[in-house]
């Protein structure tokens, strides 16, 4: 008869169930960015759900395409910190990464919603004045959005490179 534990097969056991639990939660993460893309894709071009579409861009749908943003961007990042760094520590660059990508996210939403917040061309409170997305404003969302997006993947790429000696305990 084979001697299983001796042989290592509970350890094995653990560590398959550990990945199927990984590959779980980076499931999640994936599900998280295809939903914010699906949602940006809403609020960019509405028509896609049979709405007609307005003359502009109103602040409903800069809401809808914020939130889609958002939403690919943490998803994009809980699959890169579940399935390439899972029991590691975040290290300092990391950490800067992931603010720097928050920064992107609140530059977007506040250039986004300039109008609304206050500070934009069109200010709130006049009836002739609806909140407005113009050339500049929309280049200023993109931007932002780049800037999430440079974030992650320096969390990606400043990763520990070692042997997985800085496991949490």
């Amino acid at each position: 008869m084979v001697d299983w534990e001796a042989r290592g097969y509970p350890a094995e056991q653990e560590a398959r169930e550990q990945l199927q639990e990984r590959e779980r939660f980076a499931q999640i993460g994936i599900l998280i960015g295809t939903l914010g893309i699906v949602l940006a894709l809403i609020g960019l071009f509405p028509s896609i759900t049979g709405v007609e579409a307005q003359s502009g861009v109103g602040v409903l749908q800069v809401l809808v395409i914020l939130f889609g943003l958002i939403l690919l961007i943490v998803g994009a990042l809980l699959f890169v910190k579940i399935m390439f760094y899972p029991f590691q520590r975040t290290n300092l660059a990391q950490d800067i990464a992931i603010r720097l990508s928050l920064t992107g996210l609140l530059m977007t939403a506040a250039i986004g919603l300039a109008d609304v917040l206050g500070f934009g061309s069109h200010a709130p409170g006049d009836e002739s004045n609806l909140p407005y997305i113009g050339p500049w404003q929309a280049a200023g969302m993109a931007l932002g959005f780049a800037v999430a997006s440079v974030g992650v993947l320096v969390f990606t790429l400043m990763g520990a490179q070692g042997d997985g000696s800085d496991v949490q305990e």
